[in-house]
């Protein structure tokens, strides 16, 4: 059955663009990428059903193909006495030069995302967005806020690097989730959100501390997935169109509570963000930085 599915999915490349995808977070019986709300996810999304989906559609007709005619001219019955050649130059080959081939075409684009994720957006660089393969650019402001994210064993710490503010995300428990914040994802939730505003470019740095493991950021909705090693600095960015809370996790097996160590980002307007962050410098108080947005 699994085999079915998988010729199923690649066969049908537009049916898995029109499949709903979660908002922020995975759901039950959902088969595609997350909505995608930064420019990153854009291109991830693009490369995903076009060039992806129509080359291993081509390949799975292809081999099909082989099968069928192996099964009808190849069998005892129609070909009783087998051919004793046991090498064909020209096929050998072509089986090693096509794939390279194929692997070249999908890395151009592939390459071309990865680029997008690690340069931080100067104002001036263009991106691929949706439009991979065509001429359409993205355009990007520059980033005008810095997060820190370090990865402990096992949360986050959060850090506003203009602000020189940090704060921990843990996760909730299923008792804690019902308390405080019901109707948030099992496994998910956390409680403390990591707050920036909608439309603006974040630069986010992210580390792991110098005692701990590595461990990986990832946040599917916004495309990002950097590893977060102790003792080096690595750098990404995003810039979420939407507001909203949208769900990551640990991408890494950094130990026992691997599991039990997501990202939650909570993405406002422009006017709550600088009136939490306001709040958060006066108070050094999360829960009471969090009081001045509105009510999840």
């Amino acid at each position: 059955m699994g085999a079915v599915s998988a010729a199923a999915m690649a066969l049908m490349p537009m049916l898995a663009s029109a499949q709903e995808a979660g908002r922020g977070h995975p759901e039950p019986g959902q088969f595609h990428l997350q909505e995608s709300v930064t420019p990153i996810m854009d291109s991830i999304v693009a490369f995903h059903d076009g060039i992806l989906m129509w080359t291993i559609t081509l390949i799975v007709l292809f081999v099909l193909a082989l099968l069928v005619v192996i099964v009808v001219r190849f069998n005892a019955k129609a070909n009783p006495v087998p051919a004793r050649f046991t090498h064909n130059t020209l096929i050998e080959v072509i089986w090693t030069v096509v794939p390279i081939l194929i692997l070249v075409v999908i890395a151009i684009p592939s390459f071309g995302v990865l680029s997008d994720q690690m340069t931080v957006p100067d104002g001036e660089r263009k991106y691929l967005g949706a439009n991979i393969f065509s001429l359409g650019e993205v355009e990007v402001p520059e980033a005008t806020i810095t997060i820190k994210a370090s990865g402990e064993q096992w949360y986050w710490n959060y850090e506003y690097v203009d602000q020189g503010v940090a704060f921990d995300s843990n996760i909730l428990s299923e008792a804690e989730i019902a308390e405080l914040k019901p109707g948030q994802p099992r496994l998910l939730a956390v409680n403390n959100e990591l707050v920036v505003p909608v439309d603006t470019t974040v630069r986010l740095q992210v580390t792991a501390s110098p005692t701990g493991v590595i461990h990986a950021f990832a946040v599917p909705s916004f495309g990002i997935k950097v590893d977060a090693v102790p003792g080096r600095l690595n750098e990404t960015w995003f810039n979420a169109r939407e507001t909203g809370i949208y769900y990551g996790q640990c991408s890494e097996l950094c130990g026992k509570d691997h599991a039990y160590m997501p990202i939650a980002v909570r993405v406002v307007s422009a006017d709550e963000y600088e009136a939490f962050v306001a709040a958060l410098a006066e108070s050094r108080n999360y829960d009471t930085a969090a009081a001045v947005l509105p009510a999840l």
